[in-house]
């Protein structure tokens, strides 16, 4: 069987197994369901699964870009056949789900490829099914872990709203649609008011069982990052660059300071600074348009056509996203719009509180982030992949090298001159203690016993950040293991991987070059784009 054929028929099934994913994708045909993950409903699934990868093993690729398009698929494959059949969020995990539910209306409303009448039909599909789907979660929980069941619970609210919200939103667009929207609307909110109640009922009955344990963390390393470093390898770079930046950050406050502040007291005093609430969105767009102009004038990387909204955080979302974070315009959607989300302060906060949450978006740090989650970070890096005609580049992605390119090119427009000041530099290096520490926190927390209150005692204790952000990181590294290492080490891995092409490029090396060499690559593992470079492992 053809490759590409095989490939063909992957997404056909994903498409099938998560129409959420459809949706986001822009693929159209999916946008009135949802999927279903009770173990009869993932069962042809997984079996189709391990036919497309016997399938596969068998195919012959006709180059070398079509055997790391192969390699990349395979091991998508074999992860998520680990996921669904030994880690298991469907049985242990209510905000799985949830994500699942409220995304399905998220990308839903965002959709700029579909018509307001058929945004209107297919959001009805969906509403009128969130009462059997939320019977299926149910059903399937049969493991409920009790930081899992803390986090869906800070959703539920937010996702009513969104119900609300997604059915006033598509009335007034379509108005022929606008009664039944309304009617299911309600049904959907009943329902996950009702879900309500269970939640409560498992965080009684919740074990504490979140860690996954060595074996499956170094599966995940080795075919989601294709990476030949084991946990506890990790776990020691961690302690050693955390080392080197704490030291970096003690040079740095002494010259800012004169050398009478440490550096966490210098953190402490320059947070103070920080926008208001009513500024906070326009502050991180300012800074956007300021880093794409950066990347622009000295030619660092192409600048794709493609508008990126900076939007505050959506209600439902912010649970997951204490900060900020990047979505990225569907693989196939006409519209290449991406958007940067901001969590802003719940008005309904004390204002003392409102201000501890606002001290961690400081005005040093906002460049960073800006460029991090936009120019040359993952808008741009995405956006070109998306451009790829190959359908495994467009879609597969490690976050290894998702997160890495951003962290590196955090590092990289420094080096280029884009800070403004000592304290922007400054606080780019706080950012890289930071994804320093996520290492020792995923790996401890997963593979050493690490317990979430010893976790966000860490954050508070090394980063100086707000308990409840740091809460609410914690619950987010309980639940993506293996993910937010990947800042760090992607950042590693790029930084050899550039070294390495430097020196094969001798005197014709650019570091425009190296990222245009890269970037087509989009977000697959960086060892199979060392081999798609030629240099070797």
């Amino acid at each position: 069987m053809n490759l590409r054929d095989i490939e063909k028929s992957f997404f056909d099934l994903y498409w099938h197994l998560d129409p959420v994913a459809a949706t986001q994708a822009g693929v159209a045909g999916h946008d009135d369901r949802y999927g279903r993950f009770s173990t009869p409903a993932l069962t042809p699934h997984l079996a189709a699964l391990k036919s497309i990868a016997a399938s596969l093993e068998e195919a012959n690729a006709v180059d070398l870009d079509a055997e790391i398009d192969r390699t990349a698929l395979l091991n998508e494959i074999r992860v998520m056949l680990r996921r669904f059949e030994r880690l298991r969020p469907q049985a242990k995990n209510p905000e799985f789900w949830l994500s699942h539910l409220l995304g399905g209306l998220h990308h839903l409303l965002l959709s700029a490829d579909r018509t307001p009448a058929e945004k209107a039909t297919a959001a009805i599909g969906r509403l009128e099914d969130i009462p059997a789907f939320l019977d299926d979660v149910r059903a399937g929980l049969e493991e409920p872990v009790r930081v899992f069941v803390e986090t869906a619970m800070r959703m539920t609210e937010g996702g009513r709203l969104l119900v609300k919200e997604l059915a006033a939103a598509l009335g007034a667009q379509s108005p022929v649609h606008a009664a039944r929207l309304v009617t299911a609307a309600a049904q959907a909110s009943d329902a996950l008011l009702k879900f309500e109640s269970n939640l409560e009922r498992w965080l009684d009955m919740g074990t504490e069982h979140f860690a996954i344990g060595e074996e499956s963390f170094n599966f995940l390393l080795h075919y989601q990052h294709a990476l030949r470093d084991t946990a506890p390898e990790l776990w020691r770079y961690g302690l050693r660059l955390k080392e080197e930046v704490e030291a970096d950050l003690a040079r740095l406050a002494a010259r800012l300071d004169g050398g009478g502040t440490p550096w966490p007291a210098l953190v402490d005093k320059l947070r103070a600074d920080h926008p208001q609430p009513t500024e906070l969105v326009e502050a991180y767009a300012k800074e956007m348009t300021r880093a794409r102009a950066f990347v622009e004038e000295r030619g660092l990387a192409p600048i794709p056509q493609a508008p990126l909204d900076v939007i505050p955080t959506p209600a439902f979302m912010r649970p997951v996203i204490p900060y900020a974070a990047y979505d990225s315009p569907g693989a196939y959607s006409r519209n290449r719009t991406g958007w940067f989300y901001v969590t802003v302060p719940d008005s309904r906060l004390p204002r003392e509180q409102q201000d501890r949450i606002l001290r961690d978006h400081c005005r040093y740090e906002l460049a960073a982030t800006a460029l991090h989650e936009g120019y040359p970070g993952h808008h741009l890096q995405l956006v070109i992949a998306k451009e790829s005609p190959s359908h495994v580049r467009k879609n597969l992605w490690t976050p290894l090298t998702v997160e890495g390119w951003a962290l590196y090119c955090e590092d990289m427009m420094g080096e280029e001159g884009f800070y403004s000041s000592d304290e922007e530099l400054f606080f780019q290096r706080v950012h890289l203690l930071w994804r320093a520490v996520r290492i020792l926190l995923d790996v401890g927390l997963h593979t050493r016993g690490m317990t979430r209150e010893q976790a966000v005692e860490q954050m508070v204790s090394d980063l100086h950040v707000e308990r409840g952000n740091a809460e609410a990181e914690v619950r987010r590294y309980c639940a993506w293991p293996a993910y937010q290492l990947a800042y760090a080490v992607g950042r590693r891995e790029l930084l050899r991987l550039r070294e390495d092409f430097r020196k094969a490029k001798g005197n014709h090396f650019s570091l425009r070059g190296f990222h245009d060499a890269v970037l087509p690559y989009g977000g697959l593992p960086v060892a199979l784009i060392r081999w798609g470079l030629g240099l070797g492992e």
